[in-house]
Formats: C-alpha cells, sequence, structure tokens
C-alpha cells in the first residue's frame, strides 16, 4: 500500500494533504466514478451494434492503461456516446471483426500525432465546428435511441432515422409490448431528469445508475416482455483483428473511417481536457502527453476488438466532484470495472435494452448546445451558422464528411473575415498622367470580386499604375488577376490614343 500511494503522490490535487488522506480521496472517487460508467460503457456498446463487454473493455482498458500514463491527471477516459454514430456505421459496413483494425490504426496515428507535437494544435479547431460535431452527434443518437426505446431496428441512414419517425409512432401505437418499453425508457429519462435535483439520493447514486436499476427492477417485478441485453462473456466477447481484417485497410472509405476516428477521439479528448483543468486547481494538461495516452488506450483496445475510447466529461467531471486528488481514482476505476466484468457478467443479461435507450437519448441530448445557440447567434453569428450547418451535414450525410464541410467552412469564414482590402486612388486631378492605385491590406480570391469592381469603375481613359506594396498578404490568383486587369486596361487605354491620334479634327 505504501509503494502505491507513493507512485501516485503528486499527480494531482492539492498540495499539503496527505498520503492516507489522498488515497481515501480517490478511493471513493474511483467508486462514484465506476458506478458511471457502467451503464454508460454497456449502453454505448448497445448502441453501437456490438457485444455489451465490450464497452466494459473500453472502460477497463481507459482505467488501466491510459489511467496510468501522463498527460491528464483527473480526466477519465472510456467508450463515449460521441463515436457512437461512426462505430455503428463502421460496424454496419464492415463487420464487428474489423473494428479492431480501425481502432488500432486509429491509436497508432494519435501516438504519432503526439510525439510529432500535433496536440497542442487540437485548440485551434473552431469551437464552433466541435459543437456542431457533437450536436450532429446527438441528434443521429437520439433519432437512432428511439427505434431501442421501442425494442425496433433502427434505419442506417440519419435520415431514414428521422423521416420514419412517424412510422414508428405508428407502430408503437399499435403494439403494446412496444408501449411497456417506451414507457421504461421514457422513466429512465425522467429519472435521469430529477434524480440530480434529490440531492441526498445523488450522494449516494450516481443518476445513470439509479436510472438504470429502478427501470431495471420495474422490468423484473413486473416481468415485462421487453428486450434485455444480450451476454456473451467476456473472452468470448474479444475479437482481434485478423490478416483479413488488415486488408479492408486498402479501401478509400476505411481510410475516411479512420481519419474521422481519430480526428473525433482527439478533439473530444483534448476539449474534454480543457474543461476538465477548469474544474480542479491541480496540475494542467500536457496536450501532446494526453494525446499519446489516448493512442496507447486505443492501441491496447484495437489488439482487442473493443470498441475506440476517448476522454469523457461526465465521467471525468464525476472524478472531480468526488474529491479525486491524483490518477489513482482513475486507474482503481478501471481495477472495478474488471472485476465487476469478470465476476458478475450475468448482471448485464437483467437490464432492459430500452432503459439503456433512455440513457444514451439523455446523453444525446446534452451533446447539443441548447443554451449557447441563441446567445452565440447574437454575438457570432457566422459561428452560429458553421454549428448549424456542421450538425445538420452530419445528419444528411456521415459524420467524417460532415466534419469536413464544417472544417471547410471554418476555414472560408476566417479566411473571408481577414481579407479586408483598401483602394486609394490619387492623381485624378493630375490630367494625363496616369492614375496611382495603390492596394492595402490582405488581398486574397475570396475578396477578388470586389476588388475588381471597384478598379473597374475607374476612369476608362486614364492609364493604371498599380501599386501593391501596402499588401501584408496577396495570393497567386489575386496577383495574377490584378496583373492582368492592370496590362489589358492600360493597353486599351494606349489603343484609344492612338486611334484619337489617327483621327483628323
Amino acid at each position: 500500500m505504501r509503494n502505491l500511494l507513493d507512485r501516485f503522490r503528486g499527480a494531482g490535487g492539492t498540495s499539503g494533504s496527505s498520503g492516507a488522506g489522498t488515497f481515501r480521496a480517490d478511493f471513493t472517487a474511483s467508486l462514484v466514478v465506476f458506478l458511471v460508467a457502467v451503464p454508460l460503457c454497456v449502453g454505448v456498446a448497445v448502441a453501437s451494434g456490438v457485444p455489451a463487454e465490450l464497452g466494459l473493455i473500453t472502460g477497463i482498458v481507459g482505467g488501466l492503461v491510459t489511467g496510468l500514463l501522463p498527460g491528464s491527471s483527473l480526466q477519465v477516459s472510456g467508450p463515449a456516446a460521441g463515436l457512437t454514430v461512426l462505430v455503428y456505421e463502421a460496424v454496419e459496413q464492415y463487420g464487428v471483426a474489423a473494428l479492431g483494425v480501425l481502432v488500432l490504426i486509429s491509436g497508432l496515428l494519435q501516438l504519432a500525432m503526439g510525439a510529432l507535437g500535433f496536440g497542442r494544435w487540437f485548440r485551434a479547431i473552431s469551437v464552433a465546428v466541435v459543437q456542431g460535431m457533437l450536436a450532429g452527434i446527438g441528434l443521429v443518437l437520439i433519432a437512432g435511441q428511439l427505434y431501442a426505446l421501442a425494442d425496433a431496428k433502427a434505419p442506417s441512414s440519419g435520415l431514414d432515422k428521422i423521416f420514419n419517425i412517424p412510422g414508428l409512432i405508428g407502430d408503437v401505437a399499435g403494439s403494446a409490448d412496444a408501449l411497456k418499453a417506451v414507457a421504461v425508457g421514457a422513466g429512465t429519462i425522467v429519472v435521469l431528469v430529477l434524480w440530480p435535483r434529490f440531492r441526498q439520493g445523488a450522494k449516494v447514486l450516481p443518476a445513470p445508475l439509479a436510472a438504470v436499476a429502478l427501470a431495471t427492477a420495474a422490468t423484473a417485478i413486473f416481468d415485462l416482455p421487453i428486450a434485455r441485453v444480450e451476454v456473451k462473456g467476456l473472452l468470448d466477447a474479444i475479437q482481434p483483428p485478423g490478416g483479413s481484417e488488415f486488408q479492408a485497410l486498402a479501401e478509400v472509405g476505411v481510410i475516411g473511417t479512420v481519419l474521422a476516428f481519430t480526428l473525433i477521439a482527439s478533439a473530444e479528448s483534448l476539449f474534454s481536457a480543457a474543461a476538465v483543468d477548469r474544474l480542479h486547481d491541480g496540475p494542467r494538461t500536457d496536450y501532446d502527453k494526453e494525446l499519446m495516452a489516448q493512442g496507447a488506450g486505443n492501441a491496447v483496445c484495437g489488439v482487442l476488438g473493443a470498441l475506440p475510447m476517448t476522454a469523457v466529461i461526465v465521467r471525468s467531471s464525476a472524478n472531480v466532484q468526488a474529491g479525486a486528488k491524483t490518477k489513482a481514482s482513475r486507474v482503481l476505476h478501471g481495477v472495478w470495472l474488471l472485476v465487476f466484468a469478470v465476476l458478475f457478467p450475468s448482471a448485464l443479461g437483467v437490464i432492459p435494452v430500452a432503459t439503456l435507450a433512455g440513457v444514451l437519448v439523455h446523453a444525446g441530448w446534452k451533446l447539443i448546445p441548447t443554451k449557447d445557440l441563441v446567445p452565440l447567434w447574437k454575438a457570432h453569428r457566422g459561428e452560429a451558422i458553421i454549428l448549424l450547418v456542421t450538425a445538420g451535414a452530419i445528419v444528411i450525410t456521415n459524420m467524417f464528411e460532415g466534419v469536413i464541410i464544417g472544417l471547410l467552412m471554418a476555414v472560408i469564414k476566417t479566411a473571408w473575415e481577414t481579407s479586408h482590402v483598401h483602394v486609394e486612388v490619387s492623381g485624378r486631378e493630375d490630367v494625363g498622367k496616369p492614375l496611382h492605385v495603390r492596394v492595402r491590406g490582405n488581398a486574397t480570391f475570396l475578396r477578388l470580386p470586389k476588388l475588381l469592381d471597384e478598379l473597374e469603375g475607374l476612369p476608362r481613359e486614364r492609364e493604371v499604375e498599380l501599386d501593391l506594396t501596402g499588401l501584408r498578404h496577396v495570393d497567386h490568383a489575386c496577383e495574377m488577376a490584378l496583373a492582368t486587369w492592370t496590362e489589358r486596361h492600360n493597353a486599351v487605354v494606349k489603343r484609344g490614343a492612338a486611334l484619337e491620334e489617327r483621327v483628323p479634327a
């Protein structure tokens, strides 16, 4: 015990606290995080279309592997709702066996990016794109889990999930069993919303565990004919990738999925780290080391054929609020997950699928920035548009394409806002001499139409001397267009003057 205390002492928390007191705080916090993690790990796995045990495996790796590595001292990693939609699409297209390859390569890419110092650059990603990404995920997640609430199979695409909801309502209204499943799922959501207001109860049991426990008890007491979680056993669920799965990397679609895994998992983890740093006074996150820690965890998850992991803000905030001082709390939470998965796997088989769907509907709603959208629209309309377009693109297309569209819009918006150009004209009074036109600012192709309109408004009978020394930046398209316009304009003026000289008075 003394060695364990010495190992984790100083990894975070307040100075001056005793080793035994720090360990007690971490031990208590680890139990709280474990109770929060169990229903979320299982729910994310079921929603992703994989065995429930794979979610627990990812949570275990997040505690025992990523939890031991340097980076962020108090944030907790595991399977996240933010990747559920992407994982489901990948499993539907390539199969569960190929999931390990996708996660393994993503983990190796994260390791490489962290080693090359790319971790800090993820902070440069537009917040509107990240919020739009999470909102799009939340919308698709909610739409998909509405079907799981009724023990029905969801359509594959995001648009189909939304457009088929009226038909789902009709099917539920005509089925007594479906209505019972919906009642269990809706009751779960109600408990999740109201439980935190019951402060004494919330101190004993986290809201997700309380909701799942109450729904499971009600299902058992009334012997409701609704679907339960299928249990295979921990070892049976592990599916390490083989040679045939690695051959799938030659497909273009697989590469896009790997890049989407890498981008989203990295961005979500590092944004979570920034949020967690604001919750405590301990050491700040080293973004490059944290990215490598996430990469190591995902590489191990890939070898085991499990779900991809990210840092999860729900578990991380629960860890901080429970009084965690060092990384020992997140490591111990992984130990408790392992003990639970090994000793009590049959406990998963009594959990209704509808109650896990209710947990994920609630989680999906929290991904949508409903409180931030109106203030953002009033203060920064362009950012709000990027958020909405990114979310809509994810729903209409898929995760990877939606994020790319959002990033492109953010780049274009930034380029537009920074490419201010001013045209100054002098020499108008010196008849017979060329006009001196000086261009100042940043000339990019985005401002080229406006710039050429101003130049076209100059007198057509006067030559132009174009001065670009006042430009801080000019791209190739602008430079070539301005040079071509000046050459043609002056050539026209000279031809006109030559014709006037030939015409007799």
